[in-house]
Formats: C-alpha cells, sequence, structure tokens
C-alpha cells in the first residue's frame, strides 16, 4: 500500500501500542464515531492541565497572555487547514454545538413561512432535527433531495430540487452511514445561483480530505475535534465573515459582549467573539490545534489515498463472503457499511466487540435512512489512516464465524 508509511505514524497513538478487548489485540474501527489521539494531542492537554492552566482573554497575568495566544492562534492553524480567515472560525462545542448555532443564530432570524430548507434523507440528526426546530417556530418547511438508487447526492438532483423558496441548502460533506463524497463545489454553485446559502455538516468530511471554503464556495462548515485526532468538547463553526456579521449569538454572557448597562443595552463584541460566551475548552481548543497540525504534518491528500485504498481491500475481501452484505462497495471514504446475514446488526457488533474489534452498528443517528435502505440498521467499520490490512484481515476472519448460535453464545 505504500501511500502512507503506517509504522511511521501508528507509534504515535498509545492507544494502539498493545491495547486489548475482551483478550484479543484490539482492532480500532468506529473512526468515524471518534478517533484516536495521538501523542501530539495529549501532550498539549496535559501542558495546559499540568503547566498552564489559567483562563484566556480576561487576565492580567503573563500566564494568561501567553496562552490567550495560543488560543487564538489556533484560529490561524484551522484557518490554514480549511482555507479560510482566522476571524471566520467559531470555537463551539463541537460539529453539534455548530449545527445548532448555525440553525439558531441565522435560520431562526433569516428564516419564515413559504422559505425551504433543502437537505438529504441521510444526514446525521445533528443536521436535522435543529433545522426541524427552526420550520416548528418560524413556518418554513423542510425538502429533501432525492437520492440515487445507491443513495448518492449529485448535482443534477440539487438542480431539479432548486427554486426560489429555498434559503438554505444543508449537507453532509460525507454520509456518515454510506462514507459517498457529495459534490461540494458543484452543489455551492448551484446554491448560489438561487441566492441560497449552502451549508456543511463537515464531521465526516474535516478529517479525511483537503477541504478549501474560499475555493470551494462554501457558506458554513461545521466540525467536531474528536473526529479528526482531537480532543472531545471542542469544534469549529466556519462562517463566512459578512454572513456571520448578520447572525444573532446563541448565548449571551462574559466575553461575547464589549458592554451592556443596567437598561439591558448591549454592545456585542466582533465577530467570532460574539459567538463565544463563557469560557470555552481551553484544553480542547489547543488540542484541536495541535491535531489539525498534525494531520497537516501527513498531508491530507496522503490521508485520503491511504484510506480509499485500505477501503477497497477490505471491501474486496468482504466481497468474498457469502454471509455479508456491503451497502456501499463504491465508496470513496474509509465507512464500509454492512450487515451479516440472519444477524442482528447490534449482535453482530457485540460478537465482533468479543473478538477484539470495536466497531458500531445500529443506526448511527440517520434515522431516515434505513427507511431508504430498506433494513433496520446496519454494522459500520470506519478506517482511519493508523488502520493496517492486517487489522481488516482480522475483520475478515471474525465475520466468517459470525453466525445467530456464535452471536448468542458470548450472551450466555
Amino acid at each position: 500500500m505504500g501511500t502512507v508509511d503506517l509504522s511511521v505514524y501508528r507509534k504515535d497513538f498509545p492507544m494502539l501500542d498493545g491495547k486489548t478487548m475482551n483478550g484479543h489485540p484490539l482492532v480500532y474501527f468506529d473512526n468515524a464515531a471518534t478517533t484516536l489521539k495521538p501523542r501530539k494531542v495529549i501532550d498539549t492537554v496535559l501542558k495546559y492541565y499540568e503547566e498552564e492552566t489559567t483562563n484566556v482573554e480576561r487576565g492580567d497575568s503573563a500566564l494568561s497572555a501567553l496562552v490567550s495566544a495560543k488560543y487564538e492562534n489556533v484560529r490561524k492553524i484551522i484557518a490554514k487547514f480549511i482555507g479560510c480567515d482566522p476571524e471566520e472560525v467559531v470555537y463551539t462545542s463541537g460539529a453539534t454545538g455548530a449545527l445548532n448555532l448555525l440553525a439558531e443564530g441565522y435560520g431562526m432570524k433569516f428564516l419564515s413561512e413559504g422559505n425551504v430548507i433543502l437537505t438529504t434523507e441521510e444526514e446525521h440528526a445533528s443536521n436535522l432535527l435543529p433545522w426541524f426546530r427552526v420550520c416548528e417556530r418560524t413556518g418554513a418547511k423542510m425538502r429533501y433531495i432525492p437520492l440515487t438508487e445507491e443513495g448518492r447526492v449529485t448535482e443534477e438532483n440539487v438542480r431539479s430540487s432548486m427554486d426560489e423558496h429555498v434559503k438554505i441548502v444543508t449537507l453532509a460533506g460525507v454520509s456518515n452511514v454510506l462514507g459517498y463524497e457529495a459534490p461540494l463545489k458543484g452543489i455551492a454553485d448551484i446554491a448560489h445561483e438561487y441566492g441560497a446559502v449552502f451549508a456543511v455538516d463537515g464531521a465526516q468530511a474535516v478529517p479525511h480530505f483537503e477541504l478549501n471554503m474560499k475555493e470551494m464556495g462554501i457558506d458554513f462548515l461545521s466540525f467536531s475535534s474528536h473526529k479528526m485526532c482531537g480532543p472531545s468538547g471542542a469544534g469549529v463553526l466556519y462562517g463566512r465573515k459578512e454572513l456571520l456579521e448578520k447572525m444573532d449569538p446563541a448565548n449571551l454572557g462574559g466575553g461575547s459582549n464589549a458592554r451592556f448597562d443596567r437598561y439591558g443595552k448591549i454592545i456585542l463584541r466582533e465577530v467570532p467573539d460574539k459567538f463565544e460566551a463563557g469560557t470555552q475548552p481551553i484544553e480542547g481548543i489547543l488540542g484541536m490545534g495541535a491535531a489539525a497540525e498534525y494531520l497537516m504534518e501527513i498531508g491530507m491528500d496522503k490521508i485520503h489515498a491511504y484510506e480509499k485504498e485500505l477501503r477497497d481491500y477490505l471491501v474486496k475481501r468482504m466481497e468474498e463472503l457469502p454471509n455479508v452484505k456491503v451497502y456501499n462497495p463504491d465508496a470513496e471514504t474509509g465507512i464500509v457499511t454492512f450487515n451479516v446475514e440472519g444477524v442482528f446488526p447490534q449482535d453482530a457488533g457485540s460478537y465482533l466487540s468479543s473478538r477484539g474489534i470495536a466497531l458500531r452498528s445500529g443506526q448511527h443517528c440517520a434515522k431516515i435512512l434505513p427507511d431508504f435502505l430498506k433494513v433496520p440498521g446496519t454494522v459500520r467499520a470506519s478506517l482511519y489512516f493508523y488502520n493496517t490490512k492486517e487489522e481488516c484481515d482480522t475483520l475478515i476472519e471474525a465475520l466468517k464465524t459470525c453466525t445467530v448460535e456464535n452471536a448468542v453464545d458470548i450472551f450466555i
């Protein structure tokens, strides 16, 4: 496979150093849920707790000034990572927090009865439920872009769904179930033709291939630190500056205002500070910056190419098994979604866990998509650049013995 020298990168992850699960060496194939953390990220978080604990941007001490500078420098790192300006990087608690901020601050303010939010049936709950609430409160309506037979979003189907009523097009850059990449640049162009804004749930895209906001014309992008080798509890809402300036913050408090008086007159700070009320997850944000630097050092193009190579190997081997059905054999990312014949998805997941393999089963928070797939749930193996062909072989051997009887035996 040679695209990435995994012998170099696997050693960076303490979880891959002899970790076992149920008496077997750990095979971690649950990267779409959360990723493992490299030593660089862990050390950054520990350094904050052991040597640099302080609040940021409000203290007069030299320590606060030092950490505040690091904290603000993360915006520059993220801006380089996704191709935008630093002031367009809003810190959030993660992709869910970012999507709720977008729905609350933009959707509630600018949508009204008769407007349409255009999305898809394969969205994660975090990119549907906030918009459901916007519709309930504003009178706007949801409309779903038809998917192809295999479950893809196409430019043609987006265009056929557009009209003058569509004000927001919002969808995942990569489906968290089927792993298909959406044609983001083309969709952005179509949305803008109709005067709509284009918002991308980037939770499964940002960690896996290069995105450039300025070149692609994306108006809003949400993503989480913990899915890109960073800590939990931190994330980003990117927004074009002129759109962020029009938005209202979802929260108010210390840090978001320049001044206020006893009569309720509030003057908010400039973008992005007006969205960041209260103390942010400082160690998480510093760790997120370290994670972005780490991924850029490896090279997003190399990560994407290696994952595609590895998933193609796994799918080819899965297709040799008579008891396994793969639902997304032609996906471009490391997500492989499948079922084992005659075995309920959660039972299959539990059996594979008993063999040391961590993956995910169920509906994966995309609770409309099972209707499209015509199954109650699926098993999802999601790969990352630190996974190996040998780990794929381990999964294949376990699947050969994944039967109803064997799955039930682990509970007896």
